[in-house]
């Protein structure tokens, strides 16, 4: 069964310096149908205004994954790390036992573009930490390319989670699938452009659950960016 989530169809908050849209029940949005698919929690499509962010808050027990689309998201946490984080990188936190982090747009003139992936851990009460890899544009043209899996295969950042997220660029002719294993979900976000999924057409903030479906196909993109999600029931 595949069953579309439309981008209008999600939560909305604008804060003025955050303008925040919410694929699952986060903060004041609730919506006890879409409360989260499998082990993925959140998807949050951010837009940081220049000069602002999120001050220092705290986390635990929970994967989370920043995916940056436009701008440089600045991170500072309580595990020592201060880093950039430009399109391309995949940021990976693990909250364990608990971290404190800030998130910035430090720009004077550029909003800072992200989503903001949380995913249910297979482990309560591990250490805390922290991982950021660079995928360009080129591993990710015309396939989807693995960026977080539970083992960190073929370079991806490791999550301590029994989820794999795959990232790619599509346009035209390009194509590319991906096998579910039985009893598996899958969960794909349009995050620009326009696309087809498993013969629908999906524009960008656009999703498909995906539930005993036996593979993802993608296909006719048009200036194409997404993300593809294979979860745990």
């Amino acid at each position: 069964m595949l069953t579309l989530r439309r981008s209008a169809d999600r939560g909305h908050a604008n804060h003025g310096w955050l303008d925040s849209h919410h694929s699952f029940s986060f903060a004041n949005y609730y919506d006890p149908e879409h409360m989260g698919w499998g082990n993925l929690r959140v998807i949050n499509e951010d837009r940081i205004a220049p000069g602002t962010g999120f001050g220092t808050h705290g986390h635990r027990d929970m994967e989370i994954v920043s995916y940056v689309l436009q701008g440089n998201l600045a991170h500072k946490d309580s595990m020592g790390n201060v880093k950039g984080i430009p399109p391309g990188d995949v940021q990976r936190m693990s909250a364990g036992t608990g971290v404190q982090h800030s998130e910035f747009n430090h720009a004077p003139q550029q909003t800072t573009h992200f989503l903001q992936i949380w995913i249910e851990p297979n482990a309560k009460g591990i250490p805390a930490s922290y991982e950021q890899k660079t995928f360009d544009d080129s591993a990710k043209r015309g396939k989807l390319r693995l960026v977080a899996a539970p083992d960190g295969a073929e370079g991806a950042v490791t999550i301590h989670a029994n989820a794999r997220i795959y990232a790619g660029l599509f346009d035209g002719s390009e194509s590319a699938e991906l096998q579910l294993a039985t009893g598996r979900k899958g969960y794909v976000h349009v995050v620009r452009g326009e696309l087809e999924v498993n013969g629908n057409a999906l524009k960008a903030g656009d999703a498909a659950m995906l539930d005993n479906e036996t593979r993802v196909q993608v296909r006719n993109g048009r200036q194409a960016e997404v993300l593809v999600f294979d979860l745990e029931p």
